[in-house]
């Protein structure tokens, strides 16, 4: 296998997720060193590999103090696939999106979790925090002005209005 691909190459999730009829809509990896239980009281990171959601992360790293056992739940949240396509694709662009992410929490000798999920990013992310008993949820905003937010809707609008539990908004 040549260096690129072996750089590319998706290992085995941990856990998978099936709807009704059969799709994979929900795929998880442990990062090397956490816990076997994937409740918990861990902070929920949006990652959609923007740099904006590396700043999030890095804040949230910062905020977790590394070294007492700290752990980091990422969350990605991909557009809806056919059947056919979220076998491969779903995992694929779920670990292609959060590389930086992970290495970021390597570094930072911050164990972490990542969650991929097909589906709308706002109700995924605050149904993911709620099922997994998140602290909090972080997120980046990216900085929409009122009339964009309006017209666009933003993601971290609609998670704080969404979420049962603190969001720590990062710009």
């Amino acid at each position: 296998m040549t260096h690129a691909a072996t750089q590319n190459a998706v290992p085995t999730p941990a856990l998978e997720r099936r709807d009704a009829i059969g799709r994979l809509v929900a795929v998880t990896w442990h990062g090397a060193g956490v816990s076997a239980d994937i409740a918990g009281r861990r902070w929920l990171v949006a990652i959609d590999g923007s740099e904006c959601s590396l700043r999030t992360l890095a804040t949230t790293a910062d905020l977790v103090a590394p070294g007492r056992d700290s752990e980091i739940d990422l969350v990605n949240v991909q557009p809806w696939l056919v059947n056919e396509a979220a076998e491969t694709e779903l995992p694929r662009r779920g670990w292609a999106a959060t590389a930086p992410a992970r290495e970021l929490l390597d570094a930072a000798s911050v164990r972490w979790r990542l969650h991929v999920v097909l589906g709308e990013a706002a109700p995924e992310i605050a149904g993911m925090a709620d099922a997994l008993g998140s602290r909090a949820i972080a997120i980046g905003s990216h900085g929409l002005t009122a009339t964009e937010s309006l017209l666009l809707g933003s993601v971290a609008y609609k998670v704080v209005h969404l979420a049962k539990l603190p969001v720590l908004i990062v710009r």
